[in-house]
C-alpha cells in the first residue's frame, strides 16, 4: 500500500522535502511507518548517543501524528491512500513586551 507522508518543522529540513509517497506492507501501523522514516534521518539508525543523536531521539519520541487530518496514536493501522502528517514539537523564543 502507499501513504502520503507530510513533513513539518525540523523533519522537513532533515529530509530535505515536505512530502513523499511511501510504500508499506498492508496492515502497517503508524509506529512501523515511523520506524522506517526514522532510519532515513541523520543519526536515526545509529546507537551513538552524541548530542545530535539525543536531539533526534527527542524529536522522534515527541512527534504528533495526524492521519487524514485527525491526531492518531502509534498503534493505528494505516490504509492505502492515507495522508500522514508528522508534526515535531515547536520551540521558540519568549514573548516580547
Amino acid at each position: 500500500m502507499q501513504v502520503k507522508v507530510l513533513y513539518f518543522g525540523i523533519l522537513k529540513d532533515w529530509l530535505a522535502k515536505s512530502e513523499e509517497a511511501t510504500e508499506l506492507p498492508n496492515g502497517s501501523t503508524i509506529g512501523e511507518l515511523l520506524g522506517i522514516l526514522r532510519n532515513r534521518t541523520p543519526h536515526g539508525a545509529t546507537s551513538n548517543k552524541g548530542a545530535a543523536s539525543e536531539m533526534t531521539e527527542r524529536v522522534w519520541h515527541s512527534l504528533a501524528v495526524a492521519v487524514n487530518r485527525e491526531y492518531a496514536p502509534a498503534g493505528v493501522v494505516l490504509r492505502d491512500g492515507d495522508e500522514v502528517a508528522l508534526l515535531p514539537p515547536v520551540s521558540g523564543g519568549g514573548c516580547k513586551q
